[in-house]
Parts: structure tokens; sequence; C-alpha cells
């Protein structure tokens, strides 16, 4: 429990999701991705609660939030995300997520511009064509394996292989994605672990992947966004770029420096800032 938070659950669009609220404000709405929780937003979290009403949000089929068979497109889990706003009282918010969360902020953005004040996105961004170029199905030794991407793909595959020793993929996703792993303490990688071992967990994890062509689809016939928008990223913010490349008005990038595709967990205090003086 983070404190001066507290937890909330709400159904909301055929599932249930669970947050957790603090702080006073303009309401910002978080979210981080795969493999986390809200949990990888508890550094960042009592910062921006200084200056905001801070709505961190488990996707679905995240953390303690419901883990149904379906409904992973983007645009439907931004729905989830709008109706959670909306039934907290708050017609406009500001909305920033990491890797998975950045996807559902994007959509949310998309689909929902009236609601959407301003939008941050770090180590992420909507589907399109310039990352599947990006994917490699054999990179080379020194180059990112997104081999999830793939397997997602396979029906049933990720349960069978993965449910009940999701450590692996805890562990593995830290020494080879973070700059800095140790930062990703043995009490999170616990929790985390916890959160995706089961049948249901891992199938809702690859099911975010699974809707890849149905959220490209959906990506590419959205206008450009009006709203600012700020883009971040670690080691991988040229893919960010890449990724945003055409779909803002207004958009603005940065680099966190020192820090792998884990901002909020390797450099909390930098990310913190840079999300306070965009959206303050």
């Amino acid at each position: 429990m983070i404190e001066g938070f507290e937890h909330g659950y709400t159904a909301v669009n055929g599932t249930r999701l669970h947050y957790v609220t603090g702080g006073e404000g303009e309401p910002l709405v978080l979210m981080d991705g795969w493999p986390r929780t809200v949990h990888a937003l508890r550094e960042i979290l009592p910062r921006l609660a200084q200056r905001f009403r801070v709505i961190a949000v488990d996707y679905r089929g995240q953390g303690a939030s419901d883990k149904p068979a379906g409904g992973y497109d983007k645009k439907n889990m931004a729905k989830d995300v709008y109706e959670l706003i909306r039934g907290l009282g708050y017609e406009q918010v500001n909305i920033a997520g990491g890797d998975i969360g950045a996807m559902v902020a994007y959509s949310f953005a998309a689909n929902h511009p009236q609601a959407t004040k301003k939008l941050a996105i770090w180590e992420g961004g909507p589907f399109s064509q310039i990352f599947i170029d990006f994917i490699s199905s054999f990179p080379q030794p020194d180059q990112p394996n997104p081999w999830w991407y793939p397997l997602s793909q396979v029906d049933g595959l990720p349960v069978k292989l993965l449910a009940g020793r999701f450590r692996h993929i805890i562990d593995w996703s830290a020494e080879h994605l973070a700059l800095h792993p140790e930062r990703i303490s043995e009490e999170s990688r616990a929790l985390y672990t916890a959160a995706y071992d089961t049948p249901e967990a891992v199938a809702a994890a690859f099911g975010v992947y699974r809707t890849f062509h149905q959220d490209l689809a959906d990506n590419n016939s959205y206008p450009p966004l009006t709203m600012p928008v700020l883009g971040l990223g670690g080691q991988y913010v040229a893919v960010v770029q890449a990724m945003m490349e055409g779909k803002a008005d207004d958009i603005r990038f940065g680099t966190i420096a020192d820090s792998g595709h884990y901002i909020a967990e390797e450099q909390p205090a930098a990310l913190a800032a840079e999300l306070e003086k965009f959206f303050g």
C-alpha cells in the first residue's frame, strides 16, 4: 500500500478494474505496462500527488483487475478507462502511460479527445508499420528480441509454457530490458510473479499482444491528436519517436538519461519531474 493512496474497484465495460487514488488537483490517470502492475508506479505516485489527483490503474488483465477471456484491443481497453474516469466524476483528465499503458493512453486520447487534456507516453506508443519493421524474427545478439509478440499469436501455447513459471519472464525482462536490473527489487519481482503466474493472468498478458493486427488497423484510422503530447524514452526513445510519427500535431520528445525500458522503476525521480513539468 502506498501511503496516502486508497484502493478502489469498479465495474466498467463488462469487466472490473482495480485502481489507486491519492492527492488533490487536476485528475491525472497513470498506467504502466507488461509485465508490471500499479506497483511499478509506487515511487512516482507520491510526488505527483502533491500537485494532482492521481488515479493509477491496473488495465484489463493486469494486476488486481479482472482477466476476462477477451476485449484486449486497445480501443476497448481505453473504453474501460474512459468509463472508469466518468464513473469517478471527471469529464476531462490528463493521462499518461508506459509500454502497454502508453498504447492504452494513446487510444484513450484518440477515441475520447474531448476527455483528454494532455497525453504523455513513455517507452511505448501506437502500433504502426514502423513498429512492424522494427520487430525482427531473427535479431542480432545486440538487438532487442521481442519474442513475446510472435508467441502471442500462437493460441493457447503461452499458458501451457508459462503458467506457474512466470518468474523466469520477470527475471529475463529485468536482465534484458532494464539498464539497471538491480533496481527491480526482489520484493517487486515476487509481486509481479504472483500477479502473472495463473493461467488466466498469462492468457490475459498475451491477449494484450494478440490483438496486434486489430490495434494496427484502429491506429491507422485515427486522425492526428490535437492535444499537447509528450513522448519520453530511455534507451528506446528513438522507437517512441518513430511510433508517434504523424500521430500528433503538438508533440515534443524527451530522453530519460541512464534508464532502460522500466523508467518508472529505474529513474522514478526523473520521470516524475518530466510529467510534473508537462502536466503542470
